[in-house]
């Protein structure tokens, strides 16, 4: 049998795809989100960042194609089982009543589309230059990519800002129920380690949100503009 076949054959091949794929993804999150807070050491900090990555440019760009992948495999897998789930019990019930689910679990797949176009939103926007070609054209005193006035020009939208936070409150939300719910359905948690799982998902969820939201909170409280290093 073909092996991507048997893995979507397989209900406990699909969880462990979701897992893997999941655990990947919030890696790079937090990279990502280091990344991002270098912002605020100022703009020497940032665009020297900025042009390490971009002297790469075969190791970054298959690692941005990578990222889209681990989005669409993660996402694939999530509405596989969520049909496989729905074909199991075909008569629904007369009164639905989502009784122990989390408004977290009942929007898993809603939130990760979500999280899937801003991700696509936010390539087109400070990657590609298709919202706004001329942040790609921001250059230093010394002749690298201006990151840091980029970050600052494309964040100063309010609507921008906004679905950057929403998407960050989604992803966090995702993260918060999928960390703690893959241990459960594994069996690799005690009722016990459930809780403490539950509690480092919780945790980790917030400090995402924060340091992620905090640079275009930032802007939009006007660091970076007059004079602003």
């Amino acid at each position: 049998m073909n092996p991507i076949a048997a893995v979507i054959r397989s209900t406990i091949a699909l969880k462990y795809l979701m897992a893997i794929t999941g655990l990947l993804l919030l890696l790079f999150v937090i990279v990502h989100m280091l990344g991002n807070l270098q912002l605020f050491l100022g703009k020497d900090a940032i665009n020297a960042y900025g042009a390490l990555l971009k002297s790469m440019p075969v190791m970054l760009w298959s690692f941005r194609i990578g990222l889209l992948l681990l989005v669409a495999v993660h996402l694939g897998s999530a509405v596989i089982l969520v049909i496989r789930n729905r074909q199991a019990r075909p008569q629904d019930y007369e009164v639905r009543r989502a009784v122990g689910a989390s408004f977290a679990s009942r929007t898993m797949v809603f939130s990760g589309l979500i999280v899937l176009a801003f991700v696509i939103y936010h390539l087109l926007h400070f990657t590609v230059g298709a919202v706004d070609p001329s942040l790609l054209k921001l250059q230093d005193d010394q002749g690298r990519h201006d990151i840091h006035r980029m970050i600052v020009v494309g964040f100063k939208h309010p609507l921008v800002s906004g679905f950057y936070v929403l998407s960050m409150a989604l992803l966090c939300l995702h993260l918060r129920h999928g960390a703690s719910s893959f241990l459960q359905s594994l069996g690799w948690c005690s009722v016990s380690g459930r809780l403490w799982a539950q509690r480092l998902a919780l945790g980790l969820a917030w400090t995402i949100f924060v340091g992620n939201s905090a640079v275009p909170i930032a802007v939009l409280l006007g660091y970076g503009e007059g004079g602003t290093p």
